[in-house]
């Protein structure tokens, strides 16, 4: 069976689909036949991408979704099913950040971003899985990220939530095969290298500098991921040449490659030009950032010239 084939009137939920991964999978799979439930805070950008969608020929919906509201994803799910009858798939792509050495971060922006990447994108979870049971099948897709191995200097919450994206995927995976459903029922984990998406603009900042990242990745290998994952997806899958090389080396030599992965970031701090310090879109959405491509490099490449 083709992709086209095993995607046509599937009912995939996309959380985060304003912009980055989740618009780019959005369209990505409503080309594919998939009917699409897009839910982010932006209730206006949803709504522009459901246009977009539906005047190609596309199925969607949209629903308005904090996913740190517990309340608010169950409401995603119910949507979802009485408009499509059930879910097939659930791509949890949750993710905020914050910037910075750990302790210049205000202990408030910490909070969030666990509330938003691990309470959220656990509410996601609860929700699909609930449905995926009583229906006998499902595939939930959690957006990970390679510092869910590798944790990242300036990134230290952000890491720590991506960590444990990984571990409750795995475990989740394990207790499905204690009830005898894993067959039908899977967990995967989409872990991308630094890609070029708004995340960067969206990002709380407080590193004093623009948000950059070496050899940065372009969104469209992991919006192919996440579209593969869709119908095979895999309880670890770094995304990319640079997300495997990394994943493999810190197997083999994990210190030195967390010492390696950190003189990079602070390498690249010290590239950028200067910012003042922002909460970004962390707890309030922005205008700005409603692409798959976030124009970083395009930046970097300016910075770059003059340094």
């Amino acid at each position: 069976m083709s992709e086209i084939q095993s995607l046509t009137g599937k009912t995939i939920v996309i959380t985060g689909a304003s912009s980055g991964f989740g618009r780019g999978s959005a369209e990505k799979l409503a080309e594919l036949g998939a009917n699409v439930v897009v839910a982010a805070r932006r209730a206006e950008v949803l709504a522009e991408l459901v246009a977009q969608i539906s005047s190609s020929g596309g199925s969607a919906i949209a629903v308005e979704t904090d996913v740190s509201d517990a309340a608010a994803v169950s409401n995603l799910a119910a949507t979802a099913t009485d408009r499509f009858g059930r879910i097939d798939v659930w791509v949890n792509n949750v993710g905020i950040g914050a910037l910075g050495l750990f302790w210049d971060i205000p202990i408030e922006d910490h909070a969030r971003v666990i509330d938003v990447n691990l309470k959220g994108l656990i509410y996601g979870a609860h929700a699909a899985l609930t449905h995926f049971r009583t229906m006998g099948d499902g595939v939930l897709v959690n957006i990970g990220s390679i510092d869910s191995e590798i944790p990242l200097a300036y990134q230290a919450s952000y890491a720590s939530t991506k960590a444990a994206v990984l571990s409750l995927s795995r475990t989740l995976n394990e207790e499905l095969r204690l009830v005898d459903q894993h067959h039908t029922i899977k967990v995967g984990t989409i872990m991308p290298w630094a890609v070029d998406t708004p995340w960067w603009t969206h990002a709380a900042n407080y590193t004093g500098h623009e948000p950059r990242m070496a050899l940065m990745d372009d969104p469209s290998i992991v919006v192919d991921a996440i579209v593969a994952a869709c119908t095979d997806p895999k309880e670890e899958q770094p995304v990319g040449p640079k997300a495997r090389a990394f994943n493999l080396s810190h197997h083999l030599f994990p210190d030195l490659t967390e010492r390696m992965s950190a003189k990079i970031a602070d390498a690249e701090v010290d590239k950028a030009g200067p910012s003042p310090h922002t909460t970004g879109s962390i707890y309030e959405p922005m205008a700005e950032g409603i692409t798959v491509d976030g124009g970083i490099r395009d930046r970097m490449k300016r910075e770059d010239s003059t340094n």
